[in-house]
């Protein structure tokens, strides 16, 4: 039944509003005509004019407190007494204004409703009531709804509050979810193509220097195809690596096989000499450990700049330094400054992108340029572990 009566409530609003109004004007002048004395009609017509001024209390709660508080004094003044019943449009219009105003404005505005009902009745009067029964009776009732409707404003302003951190806190989620999404592609990319970019070089300059001496070099041309048969293996199998770590959890002890560090680049540059690229290692003050994340980047900037070399010019050999200080690692890579013996491969530009990504995700820094006697370099700073 009450579910029912909040239905229609509803959705005909104003229907019941009117209603009510009209109810609370019935009420009113009943009041102000059973009272027996002989100015009933004009209380009936302050009652009517404060019953129906409550039509616009939502747009102009302020004046219309005013207004209906000026009419109630008025048909308190010409009637006997002063009841609950003829306070309800005071009630009505007070209840509206605390809950859109605040409480400090809602209270001054209480003691403006509160004088302009009660000093009317200031003695001598035709009241039969005492007038300190009058100011308490009207206190009572014209306080209950600025408490009330203070309360259910206060409410409002929390749920609102908590409903407004509850969509601070879902947007802060998601855009964090996306940046997440954002930094796992990136690394993706960046493994992906470390791992292909290398061992494709290789692949294309082994298969070159095949192509090339398969006529005058039979031998030397079966051996390097047979090396290239080794180079695609390995591709593979670090590709296959590298797809099954990215499916693995974040959990390190879910690994199965170590990251490559600096302790691979013996096997690094046997790989590249394959492909006829020379490469150096040199090692300057006493060898200290790195982070693995460290580590691993290092030999993934060295990876990476060989592969470079490899693609883009004709140097025919190449030097890895790596210095050691108290508390960073300066790793360089150079070439002898070949000439450039082909347009670049295509799908290039990626490389010192990557290279300074991780550098910089490893806390360190990389720099990158021609030398002044020829040829290029890489040279990177990463933090040792502490």
């Amino acid at each position: 039944m009450l579910t029912s009566w909040r239905r229609f409530a509803d959705r005909h609003p104003r229907l019941v509003e009117s209603a009510f109004l009209l109810l609370l004007l019935v009420v009113t002048a009943a009041q102000g005509i059973g009272s027996g004395h002989g100015r009933w009609p004009g209380a009936v017509a302050a009652s009517t004019t404060a019953c129906c001024s409550l039509l616009w209390r939502r747009g102009h709660p302020r004046p219309v407190l005013l207004v209906v508080a000026l009419c109630t004094g008025a048909a308190a003044a010409l009637s006997t007494e002063v009841s609950a019943l003829l306070l309800i449009p005071v009630i009505v219009a007070l209840y509206e204004l605390a809950v859109r105003n605040p409480e400090r404005l809602a209270r001054a505005y209480w003691l403006a409703a509160f004088a302009l009902i009660v000093l009317p009745t200031l003695p001598p009067g035709p009241n039969d009531q005492p007038w300190a029964q009058t100011v308490v009776l009207t206190a009572f009732w014209t306080a209950l709804p600025v408490v009330q409707g203070s309360a259910v404003r206060a409410r409002r302003a929390y749920l609102e509050a908590v409903r407004t951190r509850a969509e601070h806190a879902e947007r802060t989620r998601e855009e964090e979810a996306r940046r997440r999404v954002a930094e796992e592609r990136v690394r993706i990319a960046r493994e992906l193509h470390d791992v292909v970019a290398h061992h494709m070089a290789l692949a294309n300059a082994q298969a070159g220097t095949a192509a090339h001496l398969v006529r005058t070099r039979p031998e030397q041309a079966a051996e390097i195809l047979s090396e290239l048969g080794t180079t695609t293996s390995s591709a593979l199998r670090e590709l296959q690596s590298t797809v099954g770590l990215l499916r693995q959890s974040d959990d390190p002890d879910d690994s199965l096989e170590p990251s490559p560090g600096l302790a691979r680049l013996p096997e690094l540059a046997a790989a590249f000499a394959a492909a006829g690229l020379r490469v150096g290692i040199a090692v300057d003050g006493e060898e200290r450990p790195l982070s693995p994340g460290a580590d691993l980047t290092a030999f993934r900037i060295v990876q990476e700049a060989l592969t470079n070399v490899t693609k883009h010019t004709a140097a025919g050999a190449a030097e890895v330094r790596l210095a050691y200080s108290h508390d960073r690692l300066t790793l360089t890579v150079s070439d002898d400054g070949g000439a450039v013996p082909h347009s670049p491969a295509p799908g290039g530009g990626f490389g010192l992108i990557g290279m300074r990504e991780r550098a910089r995700t490893a806390g360190g820094s990389l720099r990158a340029g021609h030398r002044p006697g020829g040829g290029f370099a890489v040279s990177a700073e990463l933090p040792l572990a502490s």
